[in-house]
């Protein structure tokens, strides 16, 4: 009866509560980001991965600071918030709501810019200094985006008890498929046939330029331009791919006898 009456006031908790939460998880998880990665360790820059801003390191610090100051901006919005329902603060089931909200704001601002900055725009990956910056990426999106994110979905449905266990196994199903997906399109050693999907700012020349740069030979190509089958010479490191914007190089999709719809 206790944890029936405490789930029913968490659900009474307004939107600007629950918003509070997420704006101050999503705004510290930014902060993270730039502090950890842009300043501490160094990996990368806002747009480090775009070729006129990274020829100069004023270009570079001046985008980090908008970059903090947006993050700025968004935590003191959750602050404000958080000020305007100080009321509900003294519910009961409010901290653990609060909390909940913060670990789904904080994995939600690492999903988002792993979707959208490190593979739509292309303007910085986790790890530029690196031959295989996908998995960079990848682990990254997984420890602080995933993992955080469903963390707080455990907090906010009541954490151990009945109610949210038939959630464990399929976060858990969820989880281990991200994990398990991305390595294994990884190609293996042996195999020199892989299907290599570039950024849609790769244009054939540069794609070219990318498989010249391992000794590949073209295979074949999708009407886009974007996928294409490549031969890797024996010893070919696929992770060079990356390093001339490859989003993915996998060997899901040969042998090459399969791809009708490719061209020569």
């Amino acid at each position: 009866m206790t944890k029936d009456i405490t789930a029913a006031k968490g659900e009474r908790f307004s939107g600007a509560h629950q918003a509070a939460g997420f704006a101050l998880g999503f705004g510290i998880g930014g902060f993270f980001d730039g502090i950890l990665l842009h300043q501490v360790l160094q990996w990368h820059h806002l747009l480090s991965g775009v070729e006129q801003a990274r020829q100069d390191i004023r270009v570079l610090i001046l985008w980090d600071g908008l970059f903090h100051l947006l993050m700025y901006i968004i935590a003191g919005l959750g602050l404000w918030l958080l000020w305007r329902t100080r009321k509900e603060c003294a519910e009961t089931g409010a901290d653990r709501h609060l909390l909940a909200q913060a670990f789904i704001g904080f994995g939600s601002w690492h999903m988002l810019d792993g979707i959208l900055s490190h593979w739509i725009l292309g303007i910085h990956r986790i790890r530029m200094d690196v031959d295989n910056p996908l998995f960079w990426d990848l682990l990254w999106f997984v420890l602080f985006g995933i993992v955080p994110a469903i963390f707080g979905v455990l907090i906010r449905r009541g954490g151990g008890d009945g109610k949210s266990r038939p959630l464990h196994a399929p976060l858990a199903l969820a989880l281990t498929i991200g994990l398990a997906g991305p390595l294994s399109a990884l190609p293996p050693p042996d195999q020199t046939q892989v299907i290599v999907l570039f950024r849609p700012d790769i244009g054939q020349e540069e794609a070219m330029t990318a498989m010249t740069a391992i000794g590949g030979r073209l295979m074949g190509s999708d009407a886009s331009g974007q996928l294409w089958a490549v031969d890797m010479p024996p010893g070919g490191d696929p992770f060079e791919l990356y390093r001339h914007g490859a989003l993915l190089v996998s060997t899901s999709l040969l042998p090459l006898g399969c791809l009708n719809w490719t061209r020569a």
